[in-house]
């Protein structure tokens, strides 16, 4: 049995995973932390009924894993408070699951080498649907017979979401970017703004909106609009449960879902 800890336990993410956790018959809710609800019991928070498990300080990350032998950290929380505690789990010698968006170059830069120089596994990314994954996939492909056309991106989320543009699109347009040799971004435009051969990324925000990618390659004539939507959060946390157990097996070093899909 696979011992998974979750960061933001008490969040709507947070409560989804650790539900995920206990449905998988390949893993366990091992310890879970919160700023909010310290001490009380994780599966009472997430209305799952008691699971023995009481919510710790961050406070106190390194004595908690190492006590509850967990093998792997979900953490689905904000930029800032990943980048210093992703590094203390990895120095614990937990391997890491890393859902958070926003993080800087620079902070995944030290996350990524923190991984590395612990000797564990882990991996960061923007997206854990499976169907997001086939998305970019099929974007790259996309992109070698469309590259001459005006390339959009758009995404849409709900009006709590911190952080704009989303981590998805800009994968998104990231991955083409890649498949064409390099493309300048735009985000939004306004006033005179003649259209180059940039790559355009808009973000939208209102009511309670999951998740929406679409990605608009408009032509002289015609145009293929490629789209994702996340009907809710289970997609999400369902793939990073998916993610720990394949991390938990998995050799030291960085990986992505392309690599746990096998992609």
């Amino acid at each position: 049995m696979i011992n998974v800890a979750v960061t933001g336990a008490s969040g709507k993410m947070g409560r989804r995973i650790i539900s995920n956790v206990l449905r998988s018959e390949e893993t366990q809710l091992s310890a879970a932390f919160d700023l909010m609800n310290v001490g009380s019991d994780a599966g009472e928070v997430a209305q799952l009924g008691n699971l023995g498990v009481a919510i710790s300080s961050v406070e106190d990350m390194e004595s908690v894993l190492k006590s509850s032998n967990t093998d792997v950290l979900i953490d689905f929380t904000i930029a800032d408070a990943t980048a210093v505690n992703a590094p203390r789990v990895a120095s614990s010698g937990v391997n890491l699951v890393i859902g958070t968006t926003g993080l800087t170059d620079e902070q995944k830069a030290t996350i990524e080498d923190s991984i590395r120089q612990n000797n564990v596994a882990g991996i960061i990314s923007p997206n854990y649907a499976v169907g997001v994954n086939v998305f970019f996939g099929i974007l790259k492909e996309a992109a070698k017979y469309l590259g001459d056309t005006d390339i959009e991106v758009i995404e849409a989320h709900h009006n709590q979401k911190k952080d704009a543009p989303s981590g998805t699109a800009i994968r998104a347009a990231d991955v083409i970017s890649e498949a064409l040799g390099g493309k300048d971004y735009v985000h939004g435009r306004q006033g005179l703004a003649p259209r180059g051969k940039e790559i355009g990324i808009h973000a939208v925000r209102g009511g309670d909106i999951v998740g929406d990618h679409t990605v608009l390659f408009a032509g002289d004539g015609e145009r293929i609009e490629i789209k994702h939507q996340a009907h809710s959060r289970q997609a999400f946390a369902g793939g990073a449960v998916k993610a720990a157990i394949w991390i938990a097996k998995a050799k030291p070093g960085v990986y992505t879902m392309a690599d746990i899909l096998g992609l």
